[in-house]
Parts: structure tokens; sequence; C-alpha cells
């Protein structure tokens, strides 16, 4: 394979607290065509050290794609988007919101911070795998992302 067509390993950045959607979203994953890293954090304040490259994580990669659960402990999903979106360094990553609420109040306010997408989970397995799996054609195989921000 040409270095033109080799394909650069997407990393996704999972921010999710719950152990049970952890495992099946990185099992829906598991059998992807695409190369790529699924680096998962538990809370908000986790996430923003990950994403500024702070502490333990200085040398954590820069995803491709943040996966985002509004209902976080220590810093929850919507002051995690709202940072997100007005830091220069991190505004032009995708972040698709993933979460239970179907609270009209979260989506509206999630949009209001220029998240790129609102899927709400399903407790259905097989439809909560065929979300990761149409994010992942989406969102890694048809889109172009931007890469690194240039300062």
């Amino acid at each position: 394979m040409s270095v033109e067509t080799e394909e650069k390993r997407k990393i996704i950045f999972l921010v999710e607290d719950n152990k049970a959607d952890v495992r099946l979203i990185q099992e829906a994953l598991k059998n992807s065509s695409l190369p790529h890293e699924v680096v998962t954090v538990r809370d908000g304040i986790e996430a923003m050290a990950f994403l500024r490259r702070e502490g333990e994580y200085n040398t954590a990669p820069r995803p491709d794609l943040i996966l985002l659960d509004l209902n976080l402990p220590k810093k929850d999903g919507r002051e995690v988007l709202a940072e997100i979106k007005t830091d220069a360094k991190l505004k032009r990553i995708p972040v698709i919101v993933l979460t239970t609420s179907h609270n009209e109040d979260d989506i509206f306010h999630s949009y209001d911070l220029h998240v790129n997408c609102y899927i709400t989970k399903s407790r259905n397995i097989s439809q909560l795998f065929q979300i990761v799996k149409r994010i992942e054609d989406f969102w890694l195989a048809t889109v172009t992302l931007p890469p690194e921000d240039r300062e």
C-alpha cells in the first residue's frame, strides 16, 4: 500500500461514565474495517485534561471524533461541550452527543453550543450497534475531518 493510500488510524474519544455503555460501544466498533483506536475517559474533568494534553495526558493524541455523554460526574457533558466549542484549538473536532437524554432542552442547548449532532442512545443492543456503525460510516469513512488546527 502506498503512503498516499494508507489510512491514518482514527482516534475516537469516548467520554462516558457508564461501564456497560463503554463496553457496548467498544464492541460495536470491534469489527470495523477502518483502522482506529477508542480512547475512553469517565468524567468531564478528565476529558478536558486529555483534550488539552494536561498532566498525565501530555502526549495524548488529538481525537478525530468525540462521542460525548451529557450526564457525567465532576463536570457534565454540557460544560465539556461548551469548553470544546469555545477553545480555538479544539472547536473543529466533531462532537457527537451520544446520550440517553430525550430532553428537548438538552437537544436545543447542545445545538446552541454547536454540537455536530445529537443522538439518543438506544437501550436495545442491536439498535445501539447500528447507531455506532452509522456514526463510523459517516464520521470516519465519509466526511473529510479537519487536521490538527493551525495556530
